[in-house]
């Protein structure tokens, strides 16, 4: 018998409890879990490079969150829930049809490649958590995982010390090894047992880029497992001879980061040709975009009747009807019905990426609303994101946080936690950044 059950307490009420504890980790927890000497000495142990460490915490001082994020081991599996919902819908040919409807030509080509890194972000309202959007090109993983073999133990709150990492035993101990695996696995599925001799990270004009350092962590991984690896622009990348080539150097596989989803850009025809010729592997490519991450794809997830029409079973339904905010494609013919409701509202670009352009309801101008109008923009349901108390410089501050899996191939490999102020995540907000995310078990609510 368990505890539960000779305390006569209900499955509910131990949940209620559970949620009650983390509320109180995340609104009294404040000591501080990143230790920076031990990210320094990793930085310096395992990359040999000390000017990592002064790239990403002093160049970068709101990178990381000095402190960690709690959530319930049932919060996580429920996350984990509509993440497998969606994906069994992604599978489904009649969906794959209608989002490639509105795709860049490049979505339409087929490749065996599945796409490494999706980001499933979530905010955790009262109702439990709600998948916002999800990205094909999430950044940010290797720098967690680094960061999370440097936290401190933290909190007793509860009276007990919980681990200074993720306790979701599910999620690997070594997550350098699976991104490897992962990276072999894109190209093996496309070349079979050839060796993977060379990777291009590609991004516009990459040593500008905030998140440089992580680029350079992988170039570093990679190289370790005997991979040449460069970064560059994609303008240095040239096509020819059935090849893609940096210099004199053959390219074998492309770690894109761009942001020009389905390579459409004057400036990256020569990275185009190549994957559309199979003489290069693209992960992430502009189909796995296309599927997830347009988010104008969150319109029909969210459409109950248009889910049925698809062939969408009432169980999975249920789960993304309830686990996924509400969206709808903005239409100027209903600028009056949008405009009523826009405090209840978060307006977002289709093809946004790390919330440029985005827009609360409650924030919007008539003048930049008739700009929305006259864009391709979905108008999303606005779900509060929970909140993290902290001190600052002396001060309790509170921050909103969202969650981020790390997805390859539906099974989660990271999380972690963004805290930030404003209306996005940015980067910007003294204290906030990537958090480590604490997963608090709750107690076992069945009765044995």
């Amino acid at each position: 018998m368990t505890l539960s059950s000779i305390l006569g307490l209900s499955q509910t009420a131990i949940g209620h409890q559970c949620e009650q504890r983390v509320e109180q980790l995340n609104s009294q927890c404040r000591c501080v879990s990143l230790n920076l000497e031990a990210l320094r000495a990793e930085l310096w142990q395992q990359q040999g490079d000390i000017n990592l460490y002064r790239m990403i915490i002093e160049e970068r001082p709101h990178l990381f969150a000095e402190s960690a994020v709690f959530v319930t081991d049932t919060c996580i599996q429920r996350q984990r829930d509509i993440i497998a919902a969606v994906e069994s819908v992604i599978a489904l040919p009649a969906y794959q049809e209608r989002v490639l409807a509105y795709a860049p030509d490049a979505a339409k080509f087929i490749t065996k490649a599945h796409s490494v890194f999706f980001g499933y972000d979530f905010h955790l309202s009262t109702e439990g958590p709600q998948l916002i959007e999800i990205n094909s090109n999430a950044g940010g993983a290797l720098l967690n995982a680094i960061v999370a073999r440097t936290q401190k133990v933290c909190c007793d709150l509860a009276g007990e010390e919980l681990p200074a990492r993720t306790t979701d035993s599910t999620i690997t101990n070594n997550p350098e090894k699976a991104f490897i695996e992962m990276f072999l696995e894109e190209w093996q599925v496309e070349q079979g047992q050839q060796p993977l001799r060379s990777i291009a990270i590609v991004d516009e004009n990459p040593q500008s880029q905030y998140m440089l350092p992580e680029f350079i962590l992988f170039k570093k991984l990679f190289e370790q497992n005997n991979i040449n690896a460069v970064i560059c622009d994609p303008s240095e990348l040239a096509y020819h001879d059935q090849a893609l080539w940096h210099g004199n150097q053959r390219i074998d596989l492309v770690y894109n980061r761009l942001t020009d989803f389905g390579l459409e850009a004057m400036a990256h025809k020569s990275l185009l040709k190549a994957y559309l010729a199979k003489a290069v592997v693209v992960t992430p490519h502009p189909r796995a975009h296309a599927l997830y991450a347009d988010k104008r794809n969150l319109t029909l997830l969210t459409d109950e009747a248009a889910l049925i029409d698809i062939g969408v079973e009432a169980k999975t339904r249920a789960i993304l009807l309830t686990g996924i905010a509400h969206t709808v494609s903005v239409d100027p013919d209903d600028a009056e019905i949008l405009w009523a409701a826009r405090k209840h509202l978060f307006f977002k670009p289709a093809k946004g990426y790390g919330s440029k352009a985005a827009y609360r309801g409650d924030k919007l101008t008539r003048r930049v609303f008739g700009e929305i109008l006259q864009s391709d923009y979905v108008a999303q349901k606005l779900v509060q994101p929970s909140e993290r108390q902290l001190e600052v410089e002396n001060k309790i501050v509170d921050f909103k946080l969202d969650l981020r899996h790390y997805v390859y191939k539906g099974q989660t490999q990271l999380i972690s936690a963004r805290l930030y102020q404003g209306q996005t995540t940015n980067f910007r907000t003294p204290g906030g950044g990537f958090a480590q995310v604490m997963v608090v078990p709750c107690p076992d609510n069945g009765i044995s």
